[in-house]
């Protein structure tokens, strides 16, 4: 009998675990990505004749609360119609009655990837600012995305900048300044089926990116500035190369700040400007009140930064400000002294 080589045993797995498409008008093409509860997959969507990707409950669900939950991630991305958000186009069950959704197939890379073939910083900036908007457009619409990282936003080959994954979002209301439970009536699927809460306690997202509210399970606690902390967190990885806290395990950290021992990370490279590392650190700042008060005013303080403004988490000395001064108005000084040198050549001709 001949033994079956590893990677023939995985290929083997992999058909076994594929979803049957059967009688839906999708043609499987390829698995792209693994997530927790989900597996995504790019197939053709056979009447519009056109790419897109599937995401499908992959783990087991007895008790059918993930199953209610996927639907729900469908229902709340379906609302939030923003172009740096990905659109949903269908939610359904396939034959095995496992619940999928079919989504907008977004071409390009994580952010993560993007990071390390793209060096321009002012480049990573604008892709940075343009996350912050979706962001605010989610808050707007009383969602809290939970779950900001890189490898959570893809950069499209034409600017297109999306922000993915909303599988642990919850509703927020701005009027209570914290999260409501994952029972709001407006996400509940069709069939009426209530969500467990995210109990008090829960631990949900990813360490390196969560802000210490969020690491300790105080939903009561969550607001906007929640996710401004994993957007502080993002630009730390934009400016640095490295996540928040690396070298730490993700025990480690959950444990400093379940003892209040979690400091603000401070290996910022020195090449980068005060303004900038000013900015990433009053995002990141533990204390939610001592945040930026929303994304957009995030964004704004690196809108400032790009346009050689002065921003409002870092206050300048006046040689500070002299010298950035000087950085943005360089024509006029070279004007203004090129003039003075004339003036003072004529001059000393006049005087011989």
């Amino acid at each position: 009998m001949n033994r079956l080589s590893d990677e023939r045993i995985r290929h083997l797995r992999d058909l076994v675990g594929q979803p049957d498409l059967a009688g839906t008008k999708f043609e499987l093409i390829r698995k792209i990505a693994v997530g927790g509860m989900g597996t995504v997959y790019l197939a053709q969507d056979l009447e519009l004749n056109r790419s897109v990707a599937l995401k499908v409950l992959s783990v087991p669900d007895p008790s059918g609360a993930l199953t209610a939950r996927m639907v729900r991630e469908a229902k709340t991305v379906a609302q939030l119609e923003h172009p740096g958000i990905v659109p949903v186009h269908t939610v359904g069950r396939l034959p095995d009655d496992r619940v999928y959704y079919s989504m907008k197939f977004v071409e390009g890379e994580t952010l993560e990837e993007h990071r390390r073939i793209q060096d321009s910083l002012s480049r990573l900036l604008r892709i940075f600012q343009k996350v912050c908007e979706a962001v605010e457009f989610a808050h707007s619409r009383g969602v809290l995305h939970r779950d900001l990282k890189p490898s959570n936003i893809m950069v499209g080959p034409f600017g297109e900048v999306l922000v993915m994954d909303w599988g642990i979002a919850t509703r927020w209301r701005e009027r209570s300044g914290s999260a409501t439970s994952d029972t709001d009536p407006g996400a509940l699927p069709a069939s009426g089926e209530t969500l467990p809460d995210t109990a008090h306690g829960t631990v949900l997202g990813t360490p390196a990116y969560m802000s210490p509210e969020q690491a300790q399970g105080r939903i009561d606690n969550l607001d906007c500035r929640t996710d401004v902390y994993g957007l502080g967190a993002i630009l730390y990885y934009l400016l640095t190369g490295n996540e928040p806290y690396s070298g730490v395990s993700v025990d480690e950290i959950l444990s400093r700040v379940t003892s209040g021992d979690l400091r603000r990370p401070r290996d910022i490279v020195r090449s980068i400007p005060k303004r900038l590392e000013a900015i990433c650190l009053k995002a990141m700042e533990l204390e939610p009140k001592r945040r930026y008060e929303s994304a957009a005013n995030l964004a704004n303080d690196v809108t400032l930064y790009l346009d050689g403004q002065p921003v409002g988490a870092y206050a300048e000395s006046i040689a500070e400000k002299s010298a950035r001064w000087f950085s943005r108005n360089q024509l006029i000084v070279f004007v203004i002294l090129t003039y003075i040198i004339v003036r003072l050549v004529v001059l000393f001709w006049r005087g011989i």
